[in-house]
């Protein structure tokens, strides 16, 4: 995955409540066995006409928003079904980081697997940004994630994280990823364990052998 250190680009407001995962990514984009061509899918509704030409009224086709990095979001964002094919979307679309006051708590676990930042503030905080995020010659935006700010039309706005999460980000990690970097811890552990009950060696190698068989 893409690291996220310091990450520049547009924002765009999304201030509804309650927009669910059918609202990001129709059930008639998943038929796919892959996550190709997702990036089509979002908000494919709301962007696209009956005819599937850009709908000029949506906030992401219009002039000042086109090709945002950044939504900001209203409450509850990302409730419905726990489909990942929504955060994979967004990714595909361009979009680095969501910054709103709450979100379904399966989508916020989507997002942590797969790169995209949730960035959760009180919602006094994301009325000052969803303000500058609604007024294109204010809503170029900068977040840098080990100083934990959002900087957006002329204020800078601090955001908590989890440590694991920002490393995982950081180093543009998913979960394995991030497991594998203590590998030498396993394997050391493992083999301390082994020598500690030497006797489970074997029956591991033969309950795997009665398994194969």
């Amino acid at each position: 995955m893409e690291p996220f250190t310091v990450v520049e680009g547009l924002a765009a407001p999304f201030p509804a409540a309650n927009i669910d995962t059918d609202v990001i990514m129709p059930k008639r984009f998943l038929k796919g066995v892959d996550r190709e061509g997702l990036a089509d899918g979002v908000f494919a509704d709301l962007r696209f006409d009956a005819s599937g030409r850009p709908d000029e009224g949506f906030i992401l086709n219009r002039e000042g928003w086109r090709g945002a990095a950044f939504l900001v979001v209203g409450p509850n964002f990302g409730c419905g079904s726990s489909r990942e094919h929504a955060v994979w979307g967004l990714r595909q679309l361009g979009v680095r980081a969501l910054i709103g006051a709450s979100y379904a708590g399966i989508f916020f676990d989507n997002c942590a697997r797969n790169g995209l930042l949730a960035v959760s503030m009180d919602p006094a905080r994301i009325e000052r940004l969803m303000a500058a995020a609604s007024n294109p010659s204010r809503n170029a935006a900068r977040i840098d994630l080990d100083a934990q700010t959002v900087s957006m039309g002329g204020c800078s706005v601090r955001f908590e994280i989890d440590g694991y999460l920002k490393d995982m980000l950081r180093e543009g990690l998913d979960p394995v990823g991030a497991t594998l970097k203590g590998r030498d811890r396993i394997s050391a552990f493992e083999a301390n364990h082994f020598d500690a009950f030497p006797w489970l060696r074997s029956h591991l190698a033969a309950h795997a052998h009665a398994r194969v068989a």
